[in-house]
């Protein structure tokens, strides 16, 4: 670039007030990071997608006979001592209507292979054990949910030093304008050389205003020999609004761990540490693994790798009993067991969609807080951000329901949507970058249950009637489409 030519974008220099320009000493020019805790393999720890156990045979060569002998050999061993299938126990609250896993053995292994569930005390995977004895000071290291607040925090403490930074440099501005107005020959009298000032009136990041606190750190270690942090306890802004909030000591003596944390004194933090293995208080697991009822139902039809007991933890529930049980508690309240079975139950719907995408590779976990039904993930959400938000509508295709106007408005009834609704949806998975995708679901007409067999005994026939079709549904924008 010729050195006459300025940059449009990038402010003039001559108009930057001293105090605000950015040193490029070499000392300061980049400052240290800070060392990442290493990750969990991810990779191993999740290598399984269902809590099945596999023997895969070795590969079958034809024309090599040491491959047919291995083959055989790995039958006769299966044949010899079969392996065992691990099944796990749960049981169905009828209170709640929802099911429970308490084994902490079978917490972890239906977490780590499939990603079924969600801890009861924690965001999704249970780890209320960990972030426990965390707190008090029993295990290192810290939680994926400690980690998140501690990003946020540091977030918003940066985002109000770009604040204060950019509105430094507006009054600066403003000061040179009116000096420049009123004619005066000399500059504006620059104000008193801060750490906190020196900046660069480039575009702010939260990258760049990180690396300005850690050289106000780096000055204040070099001029006084310690760390003088501002203090932010006395005098803090809420909300940007001129009110200010003023802490006692004895308030700042107290360490918060969390919003909802207990509050600990060091000295109890103190007599923790000094305490031997022996006398240091063990910690209950107090959370368990809550089991929505289509994955606890595709655990237990779908794989046979769990069992649910009923109330009193003692019978367990055959799926043929297990299928109606759930189905009289997919509405509040739940209906009385004599009730018939309808085709378009709730759940009914529900896990035919569940049963659809899981069969297809897909980890399915619950969308209720983007507004939709599912949402699937291509490996889990260790891995990445889900790629798809489901919204499941029953369909009545079938001549059946469009007889009478009884059946003609309970169908209208049941599968209205709004315009507004469409549009808030798609435009709230449109922000989390996520494509919507709405699943019909043809309900068959009661008239196929009219067997011999009752089709609650015959599951597998009873989901046979039931279709699935997807539609894709994608906002369109003319100059992103254009040919």
């Amino acid at each position: 670039m010729h050195p006459g030519v300025q940059h449009p974008k990038s402010p003039d220099a001559s108009s930057v007030p001293a105090s605000l320009k950015t040193e490029t000493s070499p000392k300061n020019a980049s400052p240290a990071r800070r060392s990442r805790p290493p990750r969990p393999n991810h990779r191993h720890i999740h290598r399984f997608p269902f809590p099945v156990d596999v023997h895969p045979l070795p590969p079958l060569i034809p024309h090599n006979p040491l491959s047919i002998v291995s083959v055989l050999l790995s039958y006769l061993t299966y044949l010899i001592a079969p392996p065992q299938q691990h099944v796990y126990s749960a049981y169905f609250d009828s209170a709640t209507s929802s099911v429970h896993v308490t084994d902490p053995k079978a917490i972890r292994a239906l977490w780590e292979m499939g990603f079924f569930g969600k801890g009861s005390l924690s965001r999704s995977e249970p780890s209320w054990v960990e972030r426990e004895k965390k707190r008090r000071g029993l295990l290192g290291g810290t939680t994926s949910e400690e980690v998140t607040r501690q990003r946020r925090t540091e977030r918003r403490e940066l985002k109000m030093d770009r604040a204060r930074m950019e509105k430094l440099i507006i009054q600066e501005r403003l000061k040179a304008e009116a000096a420049a107005r009123q004619g005066a020959d000399s500059t504006v009298e620059q104000p008193s050389q801060s750490p906190s000032a020196d900046v660069s009136t480039e575009k702010f990041s939260l990258r760049k205003a990180k690396e300005a606190r850690l050289l106000d750190v780096q000055r204040a270690v070099q001029q006084d020999g310690e760390v003088n942090f501002p203090d932010t306890s006395e005098k803090q802004t809420l909300n940007g609004s001129g009110k200010t909030v003023r802490f006692s000591p004895v308030v700042q003596a107290k360490e918060f761990t969390s919003d909802s944390a207990i509050l600990q004194l060091p000295e109890v933090i103190a007599e923790e540490d000094k305490a031997g293995p022996e006398e240091r208080p063990t910690v209950e697991n107090e959370e368990h693994l809550h089991l929505s009822n289509e994955e606890a139902f595709f655990l237990v039809y779908g794989l046979g790798a769990l069992t649910i007991l009923d109330d009193t933890r003692r019978n367990i529930i055959p799926t043929s009993a297990l299928l109606p049980l759930l189905c009289h508690h997919s509405k509040f309240p739940p209906r009385d067991s004599s009730s018939e079975l309808n085709p378009d139950d709730t759940f009914l719907i529900s896990y035919v969609v569940y049963h659809h995408f899981r069969s297809l590779g897909w980890v399915v976990r619950s969308g209720v807080k983007f507004g939709v039904d599912y949402l699937l993930y291509n490996r889990g959400p260790v891995f990445s951000h889900a790629e798809f938000a489901i919204v499941v509508i029953p369909s009545y295709v079938d001549q059946y329901w469009k007889e009478t106007e009884e059946r003609r408005t309970h169908c209208a009834t049941r599968v209205s949507r709004s315009w507004w609704w469409l549009h808030c949806v798609n435009r709230v998975q449109a922000q989390v970058k996520k494509s919507l995708v709405v699943c019909y679901v043809e309900v068959p007409p009661p008239v196929s249950y009219d067997l011999d067999v009752p089709i609650e005994t015959d599951i597998g026939r009873l989901l046979s009637q039931y279709q699935v079709r997807e539609m894709v549904v994608r906002r369109w924008v003319p100059n992103r489409t254009r040919d």
